[in-house]
């Protein structure tokens, strides 16, 4: 135990204060000098600057003025020039004007600026004579010379009253120096004293205060370095008993606070450990179990609550109950412990913090409101079957914190305490807080990945539903299409007797809408098959440019009927692929095809293939409605038709690009749209060449 000394202390405290009281006399006289010093000093300084220099400014304006109207009117008497008498005019108003400033000052001499008003008067007198006088007249010249003399009288004055305010000015500023001086001198003599009363008392106060204050000096280089365990001893003045005390005070509080910053680390590790192995998994019931034991065991809690939204949102059941003696509660035993009220879940998220309730007992006898609760538990008090629970679990206390996303809660965590040896603590409510906003996070993940999953799973159903009717119904097309095909070359081979013209021609639409919808049938068939993965290429050696000769005398009657030209470049020497024939005509007539049918009257539609560095770049352009730029990066998604296409009502599926996209890609190229809306569109394909006469082709 430290000793308590306070021997001398009053008579140290009574110096003290008779020296400072002292010294802060002499620092009052010293500021009050020094504040008297600086008015005078600063009404000198205003007068010269508000009054005498103005004044100086004035009485040159003035100067200024007159030179310029006798200027003005020398100019119009030699020249006649009407516009020198105009600035006659204005300077001679001027000075009018600037007459009354000069004398407004009150700083020169009364006498003399009556002189100069009367001198540069008449001057403006004479002037004004001179301004009806006829330029280069006799008249003109005889007051000229009078106006002259004049002007001349009211020079001297105006010079005269120059040196008058110069010498104002200078005696002001000699008396501005000597208060200077005289403050200085004064503010030095107090300074003086003051250092006096100041080495007088720490000469007289020392041995009272340093030995105590070395000590504790000491104590608070030894706590600094890191020695919790040092404390000052209490002795000396009380003054530095007191500083002593407060020294050990701080030194205990700081012992309490990192006993308590530890505490928290050691929980915040806890916590951050159970978060990590809450999100090892996204599943909501191994979330639910994994953050009962992980918050139970951290807090040391003897029961954890959570309670999550089901129906919509509508009810808040418990979805585990934990107990630190027995684990996760039997989903039975569960199911018998009432939940808290929907209400009461719903105003607490509102309020966005931790709910603490201590003293359970006292409200489990009656219906009493608890103090602060949110909810009907704070108007109406906890309903009965919640109190008859509490009881029968033995709960004390309880923190209890919302958890959600967004504006609806999703459910709360709640732990409890049955000892009231064991109240929580700040430290404690904080880092349930914590875990909760965590445990809220995990769930809200857990719950979206599950209902995802669900989702993932309903779309790869339907998506598979979807692919095995069109691959049933194309199937089921084909037979009977296949028919009537046939049946229409029957009748046009004249097998069942002549037909005339017009049965002919519509046989020729019937054969047309059967290819159409048999090339249709075709494509639907082809995405089944992508969509299953039964989509494969038969590759052999095949001459690109043979293919492409071959789509354009088929597509040709098309063109011709629609009044498109069709061109075509191929080089000489073959360009052999591996690849599907079957499928790489599909890509031709798929593209041609489009290309004749997008192009108006007129139009010209172009097949170019080309090799390039080992490379086959087959392409079709064409001089049609283009497509616009901001949908040209939807073209091979199935079933997209541009805009343009639909406002023309031009028949199409959607599906010939895609397909064509597919084939280019399953044998290793890639496709390319270039189109400008009104101008036209190039697809062009690159498919990899093979052999040494492809590589030789033409750039």
């Amino acid at each position: 135990m430290s000793r308590i000394s306070v021997r001398g202390g009053g008579r140290v405290a009574h110096r003290l204060g008779l020296a400072f009281g002292l010294l802060t006399l002499l620092i009052a006289l010293c500021g009050a000098g020094t504040l008297i010093g600086a008015l005078v000093l600063e009404s000198q300084r205003d007068w010269i600057s508000d009054r005498v220099h103005p004044a100086e400014d004035d009485n040159l304006r003035l100067l200024n003025a007159g030179v310029s109207a006798q200027r003005s009117m020398r100019g119009y008497l030699i020249t006649g020039d009407r516009s020198e008498l105009a600035a006659f005019r204005a300077a001679r108003a001027g000075m009018l004007s600037i007459s009354q400033d000069v004398r407004g000052h009150e700083v020169a001499d009364e006498d003399d600026l009556a002189t100069q008003q009367r001198q540069f008067e008449a001057y403006l007198r004479v002037a004004d004579d001179q301004a009806h006088a006829t330029p280069g007249s006799a008249q003109a010249v005889a007051l000229t010379r009078e106006a002259t003399r004049r002007f001349d009288s009211f020079e001297v004055t105006n010079a005269r009253l120059s040196d008058q305010l110069n010498e104002e000015e200078q005696r002001l500023e000699r008396h501005a120096d000597t208060v200077i001086r005289a403050g200085i001198a004064g503010i030095g003599a107090a300074l003086v004293a003051s250092l006096a009363v100041a080495v007088y008392t720490s000469v007289h106060a020392t041995r009272a205060l340093t030995g105590p204050l070395r000590r504790t000096e000491w104590t608070l280089g030894r706590l600094t370095a890191g020695d919790h365990a040092a404390r000052a001893e209490v002795t000396g003045p009380e003054e530095i008993g007191a500083v002593a005390r407060s020294v050990n005070l701080l030194a205990d509080e700081g012992d309490r606070l990192r006993a308590v910053e530890q505490e928290r680390q050691r929980l915040s590790t806890a916590a951050r450990e159970t978060g990590i192995r809450i999100r090892d998994r996204l599943e909501v019931d191994y979330v639910l179990d994994a953050a009962c034991d992980g918050i139970g065991e951290v807090l040391a809690a003897d029961y954890v609550f959570i309670l999550l939204a089901e129906n919509g949102g509508s009810g808040f059941p418990l979805a585990r109950v934990w107990s630190a003696e027995r684990g996760l509660l039997p989903d039975e035993e569960r199911r018998r412990i009432p939940t808290l009220p929907a209400d009461v879940v719903r105003d607490h998220y509102r309020r966005g913090t931790a709910w603490l309730v201590n003293d359970l007992p006292q409200y489990v006898s009656d219906t009493r409101p608890i103090p602060g609760a949110p909810g009907s538990f704070g108007t109406t008090g906890m309903p009965a079957d919640n109190r008859a629970a509490a009881a029968a679990l033995g709960l004390n206390s309880a923190v209890i914190t919302p958890i959600g996303v967004g504006e609806e809660p999703i459910g709360a965590v709640s732990v409890a305490r049955t000892s009231a040896d064991r109240p929580w603590r700040p430290v404690d409510i904080e880092i349930a807080e914590s875990m909760a906003g965590g445990i809220g996070r995990a769930l809200h993940t857990a719950l979206l990945y599950e209902k995802e999953s669900g989702l993932v799973d309903k779309l790869r159903a339907l998506d598979k539903a979807k692919s095995d009717f069109l691959s049933t119904v194309s199937h089921e097309l084909r037979t009977p299409l296949t028919s009537i095909v046939g049946y229409i070359e029957l009748l046009k081979d004249e097998d069942a007797g002549p037909l005339s013209p017009s049965q002919l021609h519509m046989l020729d639409v019937v054969d047309r809408n059967a290819n159409r919808l048999r090339a249709l049938i075709e494509d639907l068939l082809t995405l089944s098959r992508i969509d299953s993965g039964a989509f494969t290429s038969r590759k052999t050696p095949i001459d690109l440019g043979r293919l492409v000769a071959s789509a354009a005398d088929a597509i040709k009657p098309a063109a011709e009927a629609a009044s498109v030209t069709l061109e075509t470049r191929c080089p000489e020497q073959p360009l052999v692929l591996e690849a599907d024939g079957e499928q790489i005509d599909r890509v031709l007539m798929n593209l041609l095809s489009n290309a004749v049918k997008f192009t108006r009257g007129g139009g010209k539609v172009s097949v170019r293939a080309d090799a390039q560095d080992g490379e086959a770049v087959l392409s079709v352009s064409d001089t049609g409605i283009g497509i616009p730029a901001a949908e040209q990066e939807k073209l091979f998604q199935r079933f997209f038709r541009a805009s343009n296409a639909t406002e023309q009502a031009i028949p199409g599926t959607g599906l010939g690009l895609t397909i064509v996209h597919t084939i280019v890609a399953n044998h290793g190229g890639r496709t390319e749209v270039r189109s400008e809306e009104g101008r036209g569109t190039t697809i062009t394909a690159w498919l990899p060449l093979t052999g040494t006469d492809g590589a030789a082709g033409s750039a």
